[in-house]
C-alpha cells in the first residue's frame, strides 16, 4: 500500500488517516515517509502517532534523516528533530508578528491594495448621474460591494 499525499497544509489530512486505519487493521508491517517533518505538524502528533503504530506491532521509518523509529536511539532522535522543528516555527511566528507590528508601527498599509478606492470620484460622479450600483461596477470593472461601500464611506463624511 503506497500513500501520497501531496500540498497537505490543512488539517484535515484524510490520506493519513487512511494510512493509520490501515495499520490499526494490521494491513502494514511498516509506515515509510520521505522526510520526518512532513509526517506531523507539532511535537505531540509527531510523537504520538509513531508511538501508536509501534504499539501496533508496525514500523515507522524515515529516509532523509535515516531514523528508524523502531530503536530506542530512532525515537529519542526523533524527539529531538520534533523540539528544534517546532522550536523553529515559533521563532518564525514571532518574527512575522514583529515585522507586521514594525510596519504598523510606521505607518505603512498592510493587506491587498487598494483597487476599488482609486475609482471613488468616478463613482460618486455615476452615482450622482443616476447610475444604478451594479451598472458603476461593470462600468468601471469593480465589485458591486465595493461600489456600496465607497458610497457608504462618502456618506459618513
Amino acid at each position: 500500500m503506497q500513500v501520497k499525499e501531496i500540498g497537505s497544509g490543512g488539517s484535515q489530512r484524510e490520506r493519513r488517516e487512511q494510512l493509520l486505519e490501515a495499520a490499526r487493521r494490521c494491513e502494514i508491517d511498516v509506515v515509510l515517509v520521505r522526510r520526518l517533518d512532513r509526517w506531523g505538524r507539532s511535537v505531540t502528533d509527531l510523537l504520538a502517532t509513531p508511538q501508536e503504530v509501534k504499539h501496533l506491532g508496525v514500523g515507522f521509518v524515515s529516509l532523509s534523516e535515516a531514523l528508524d523509529l523502531t530503536t530506542p536511539a530512532g525515537r529519542a532522535m526523533a524527539g529531538l528533530l520534533a523540539v528544534f522543528a517546532e522550536f523553529e516555527r515559533e521563532i518564525l511566528r514571532e518574527r512575522v508578528r514583529a515585522g507586521l507590528a514594525h510596519a504598523r508601527q510606521n505607518g505603512q498599509r498592510l493587506g491587498r491594495p487598494l483597487t476599488a478606492a482609486l475609482h471613488s470620484d468616478q463613482v460618486q460622479k455615476l452615482y450622482r448621474a443616476g447610475a444604478s450600483k451594479s451598472e458603476i461596477a461593470r462600468r468601471l470593472l469593480i465589485g458591486r460591494t465595493s461600489v456600496r461601500r465607497i458610497l457608504a464611506e462618502r456618506a459618513k463624511e
